[in-house]
């Protein structure tokens, strides 16, 4: 391990129907708790599972924390209930299907030695290691659209910190503190998807920032917890939604303005000329969600007139792009 000031770590694992996951990847995460050396705790919150699962980890676990939702209320509401309790210092947010590797935090906690840190993520890897499923992210425009899917990182030997657009869900490390202030993720993009881009996108425009660290790794079973119990065509559904959401919180200035003529015309005209019609419930139910997005907008301006911040998506931007400016990175 790296000489880093310790930290202590409250993991909160969100599950569903996730007993098979848990048995196989649960074993790897409290082997590289206990290689870190931090004291640290595990939070479980089951939400509504009908495989088992709580009595599974009663059995085989009786010293995680565990939690259960009575009904089944989606990945948002499930996590902020285990950051609700977390003791600790810092709070990984860790899928059910991730497994890590035993050196895990040995590069990570460094990051947070900085006051401005918001989180660190590391490098996932596909189920079997043979490619890079995610990495730091880079964020710019398609239009009317804000993009994070360009993956890069250092090539370069020794502790290169680079920034990420935004954490995963899946996989991220992230001030308990800071967490708790942006009131974790914003329960609007219930039951899942684009939650993790829009707490990070919020952390960068309060000034702290998100970091990728390419030598903490570990694998991810894809779909594992939940492409494949729903549908498809649920899935797409609420993952246009939740983007059309995320845009219509998030896009400034003359983006902001077209975004309902883009949207329609661009967006959902397309995709239900194509056949698409699961589409057209996406766009009704973002309709529906009108004051929900108002009242998201109108608490996080609050929260930047407290931090006194001016920072904009345009910033966030540039402070990425100036940073890969100056180093050796590859490209995914």
């Amino acid at each position: 391990m790296t000489n880093q000031t310790m930290h202590s770590l409250s993991v909160i694992i969100p599950n569903y129907n996730g007993r098979h996951l848990l048995e196989a990847y649960l074993p790897s995460v409290i082997t590289a708790l206990q290689q870190s050396g931090s004291v640290y705790e595990i939070i479980i919150v089951d939400d509504c599972s009908k495989d088992g699962s709580i009595t599974f980890l009663e059995e085989h676990y009786p010293g995680i924390l565990l939690q259960a939702n009575p009904e089944n209320k989606g990945f948002s509401y499930t996590c902020n209930k285990g950051i609700a309790i977390a003791r600790y210092e810092l709070c990984l947010l860790l899928n059910s299907d991730v497994k890590l590797d035993p050196d895990y935090f040995s590069h990570q906690f460094a990051y947070f030695d900085k006051d401005d840190t918001f989180g660190v993520m590391g490098r996932i890897m596909s189920a079997d290691g043979s490619r890079i499923e995610d990495a730091a992210r880079i964020l710019f425009y398609q239009g009317c659209r804000l993009k994070a899917n360009r993956f890069y990182y250092s090539t370069a030997p020794g502790d290169d910190q680079v920034y990420t657009a935004y954490l995963s869900g899946a996989n991220a490390l992230i001030s308990t503190k800071k967490l708790r202030e942006l009131g974790g993720f914003d329960e609007i993009y219930s039951p899942f998807s684009s939650e993790d881009s829009d707490l990070s996108t919020r952390a960068w425009l309060l000034g702290w920032k998100c970091y990728y660290e390419h030598r903490s790794v570990c694998y991810h079973q894809v779909s594992g917890s939940t492409k494949t119990q729903i549908k498809s065509d649920f899935i797409k559904k609420i993952y246009y939604r939740n983007r059309f959401v995320f845009h219509r919180i998030h896009l400034e200035g003359f983006r902001a303005f077209i975004w309902p003529f883009y949207l329609l015309l661009l967006e959902v005209l397309p995709k239900l000329l194509s056949g698409n019609f699961w589409v057209l419930e996406s766009y009704t139910d973002y309709l529906k969600l009108g004051d929900a997005v108002k009242s998201s907008k109108s608490l996080f301006k609050s929260m930047k007139q407290k931090y006194h911040s001016n920072l904009r998506i345009s910033d966030i931007m540039n402070t990425i792009n100036m940073s890969i400016s100056s180093k050796s990175i590859k490209r995914l």
